[in-house]
């Protein structure tokens, strides 16, 4: 969101337009206390967790038996204050929102903070695979996992998100069973999340960090994907577009 109090007119029709079943937000900026919850809650939409870098939220509706707050926090390192990780359930699904750390400038203190965390996510990770729940991880991963999602690697070589370590951290993620959705159903075509400005929207001079990561047993489920990277062109809109997917019912 790069800020929601900032941008609640976009998400607000987006998610008139879109109406999902479930948004996961992140870098909204704002606590519990600040958080727009009476100007979002459309009759569309129900707020069932929030925090400073990520929230969740559900659609009403009677297929949604059951809509809670599972965790907030990344376990293994009990001095992290920062609010990058939400689970909650709903539709009989575990959904995590991950807004992992950006790690710029690097080498530097937010780099090493940026691999520890996502090394806390691949431990974490592969714990929520093992118990078998059908689970989404969405969001911002901060990382490039190819030269094939951006528009131009070699001008950006010396950022975070397409360092060697930054990406063998990525694969072990994804080493573990997780589908991307994305290349799940698109494996060669140039798709970007983010773009830095609006000039490099206008041309197309993007990257890809958002991902949708699905449990393998969920992942057959999957239909079909987006961007909509339209929202980036926007006024006062966010760098990042929307990406979601839509999954078959059981």
């Amino acid at each position: 969101m790069n800020g929601v109090n900032g941008r609640l007119p976009r998400l607000l029709d987006w998610l008139a337009h879109s109406r999902p079943d479930v948004a996961c937000l992140q870098e909204i900026k704002t606590g519990d206390a600040t958080f727009p919850r009476r100007r979002s809650r459309r009759p569309a939409t129900a707020p069932c967790g929030t925090a400073s870098a990520r929230t969740t939220a559900s659609r009403c509706s009677r297929a949604a038996t059951r809509r809670r707050e599972l965790g907030r926090g990344l376990l293994g390192d009990d001095a992290d204050g920062q609010a990058r990780w939400l689970e909650a359930e709903a539709f009989g699904l575990r959904i995590v929102s991950v807004y992992l750390p950006n790690g710029n400038p690097q080498p530097g203190p937010k780099f090493d903070y940026k691999l520890a965390w996502f090394e806390r996510l691949v431990a974490h990770a592969r714990g929520l695979l093992a118990d078998g729940v059908d689970t989404v991880l969405a969001g911002d991963f901060n990382v490039v996992p190819t030269n094939a999602d951006i528009y131009n690697a070699g001008s950006w070589r010396f950022d975070a998100v397409l360092q060697p370590e930054t990406r063998a951290a990525w694969q072990r993620l994804i080493g573990q069973g997780w589908v991307d959705a994305t290349r799940r159903l698109h494996p060669t075509e140039r798709i970007y999340t983010f773009w830095v400005n609006a000039a490099a929207h206008a041309r197309n001079a993007g990257f890809r960090m958002d991902m949708l990561l699905l449990s393998p047993v969920l992942a057959q489920r999957l239909v079909r994907d987006g961007v909509d990277a339209a929202e980036r062109g926007r006024p006062k809109a966010s760098d990042h577009a929307p990406v979601w997917i839509e999954l078959a019912a059981r």
